[in-house]
């Protein structure tokens, strides 16, 4: 440390300055990164419900999947085969894959360290390849390693792989296992009768289930949409056109070689694009994400809005603290927590997708370092999915507490008297109950069944008009 600022400041300011920073503790900046020195929370606080994404967008993640594409490419260049690569023996394509089937830290270490060299990530992962086939017997071909593509062949066909296999493996599952949790809720509470409020006023009562369904319902067909669109991938040589391949071997049918190979990554090429792909699919996957998202934020604002109004309680675990200040309290925190990580990541999918399929002409750089986060809003999306199943976990029906709001609301059977007026072809009956119910006073059972019975209506409709509750007036739940 005296080195580095002795090289910068002159002799007389040395001193001073070893001074000062000694007294700010100026070593202790220069910290080991771990979960409670990262910066960002994903990596420290929340390293937990975040980490399994890492094999799939950490820089090892993206080095691992920029070195199958290279080594699936060549093997793919072999079984064409290209006159050059006749001779090469098939049966070192499996210690050809074992290369990224087994790639280690260390692997990727070394790529980091000849990036310093070359500046130039991709081109480090071709070297890393020629250095791991040295001695194996096939020297002579290494030069087709990366042969004809641009880097972004690599990195806009890797990261879409790794974004397939995250949403297969993390993503879609997560999903699924919070819709399951909603849906299992449904049913619990499917004949649980609840005062609904519109504009925040009691309303015709619903059930509690039929509304745990209504976020189940957009839920799955938000993921259906989602499954429907394509993983794609941009792969034609330095501006799309297969140039340097068909000046190589003007023979051969790239558009083919190069829409084979995309698909059996399990992609889709993209057959028109400039140095980079076009993004618009990514951008659609990423706004469906976002929608997903507010269909999340929805669900934790309403169920936080039932715990403010003692609808639910929330399970406690021994030794948890609700407030440092008042013992009382038990927040909900997890809904909370689930919808200020819900923002995050609708902030980021909203300037990715409206960034990354803007580009100047044939390319420029800046998609470069906005996909690298690429898994940041993942890593949001996926721990406020876990706040919400923790959320969900934790609560208690109040039934007691939605029985009374019921009881104190018969207002709003009107709905139901009046329509049975129409239906028998009383006068004005909308305005009758408008009347009756906006008057400065409390509307009971009693106010309703003296009210009945001052209608001009036989016996069997005043039955029939009696017999309508809060707790019953419920409409149908399939």
């Amino acid at each position: 440390m005296l080195n580095l600022i002795k090289s910068y400041f002159p002799s007389f300011l040395t001193a001073q300055i070893v001074h000062f920073l000694v007294t700010l503790n100026f070593e202790s900046i220069f910290m080991e990164l771990n979960q409670l020195t990262a910066i960002s929370p994903v990596d420290g606080r929340y390293r937990k419900q975040a980490e399994m994404l890492a094999p799939y967008f950490s820089e090892f993640g993206l080095i691992k999947y920029r070195v199958q594409i290279e080594i699936e490419y060549f093997i793919a260049l072999c079984e064409i085969p290209l006159p050059q690569l006749e001779g090469i023996n098939k049966n070192l394509f499996s210690s050809l894959r074992d290369i990224y089937l087994n790639f280690t830290e260390q692997d990727a270490l070394w790529i980091k360290e000849t990036e310093k060299v070359t500046n130039h990530d991709v081109k480090a992962v071709e070297y890393f390849i020629k250095h791991k086939l040295e001695n194996t017997g096939i020297e002579q071909y290494l030069e087709f390693i990366h042969f004809g593509l641009t880097s972004q062949d690599i990195n806009n066909t890797a990261i879409p792989l790794s974004l397939k296999d995250a949403m297969e493996v993390v993503v879609m599952p997560k999903i699924a296992e919070a819709i399951t949790k909603i849906k299992e809720l449904a049913e619990e509470w499917k004949d649980i009768a609840l005062l609904a409020h519109t504009h925040g006023q009691p309303a015709s009562p619903t059930r509690l289930g039929k509304e745990f369904m209504v976020f189940v319902e957009r839920l799955e067909r938000q993921t259906e949409l989602l499954e429907t669109i394509p993983f794609s991938a941009k792969f034609g040589g330095a501006t799309g056109n297969f140039n340097a391949h068909t000046v190589s071997y003007p023979e051969k049918n790239w558009v083919d070689f190069g829409n084979n190979f995309v698909k059996s990554l399990g992609l889709q090429r993209s057959k028109y694009t400039t140095q980079i792909e076009h993004y618009d699919n990514l951008a659609a996957l990423l706004d469906n994400l976002k929608r997903i998202n507010n269909i999340v934020l929805d669900l934790d604002r309403d169920i936080w809005t039932y715990v403010s109004m003692g609808y639910f309680k929330q399970k406690i675990k021994a030794g948890e603290v609700g407030s440092s200040a008042m013992p009382h309290k038990v927040n909900p925190i997890d809904f909370e927590n689930s919808e200020g990580n819900v923002g995050i990541a609708n902030a980021l999918y909203e300037f990715l997708s409206s960034k990354l399929p803007v580009s100047r002409l044939q390319r420029d750089l800046t998609d470069s370092t906005v996909l690298r986060n690429l898994g940041v809003p993942i890593a949001h999306q996926m721990i406020a999915l876990t706040a919400l199943l923790r959320g969900l976990n934790k609560l208690e029906l109040n039934q007691d507490a939605i029985n009374t709001d019921l009881e104190d609301n018969w207002a709003v059977v009107a709905e139901a008297i009046q329509t049975i007026l129409r239906r028998e072809g009383y006068p004005q009956p909308y305005e009758a109950l408008k009347a009756l119910t906006r008057k400065n006073e409390k509307i009971t059972e009693r106010t309703i069944f003296e009210f009945i019975d001052t209608l001009e209506i036989s016996d069997k409709v005043k039955y029939e008009l009696k017999r309508i509750t809060p707790f019953n007036y419920l409409g149908v739940f399939e």
